[in-house]
């Protein structure tokens, strides 16, 4: 990606509705920034994919927050682009599963595990936020 000034940007955080909807919502919102940024076609792809994954899975597989919404957020510094979606949480934590080609659904943090450099959890009392770091 090349980026027009590298210094730290304020994040970008938005509160949306826990419906399926708002992965379209994430994906166009994170495509303005990173086109206002100078992202490169497919760093801003593989953005759109990532968090497009974080967001379905959240609303897939766990609660809303206690507003009945999920947090969505990212911000560019030093390291690269990190994108944070936090949620109610759920009975388990995200994981990478080896779902084969042609399953319809379990292949979400398999595929940002390969477009991101690294991906995490955080468990704060009743919230659970999946963060993903890509370099840029």
């Amino acid at each position: 990606m090349t980026v027009a000034s590298r210094s730290v940007r304020a994040p970008v955080t938005m509160r949306l509705p826990f419906t399926a909807s708002s992965v379209s919502l994430a994906r166009q919102r994170l495509k303005v920034f990173m086109c206002d940024v100078g992202g490169s076609g497919e760093a801003v792809e593989d953005a759109r994919v990532v968090i497009s994954e974080l967001v379905a899975n959240s609303v897939r597989h766990a609660q809303p927050l206690s507003d009945g919404q999920i947090h969505v957020s990212w911000v560019l510094d030093e390291r690269g682009l990190q994108l944070s979606v936090t949620d109610g949480g759920s009975g388990t934590r995200p994981r990478t599963v080896n779902a084969p080609s042609s399953a319809l659904a379990g292949r979400g943090m398999a595929i940002v595990g390969i477009l991101a450099q690294d991906w995490w959890t955080e468990r704060t009392g009743s919230r659970s936020t999946v963060h993903a770091l890509l370099h840029l």
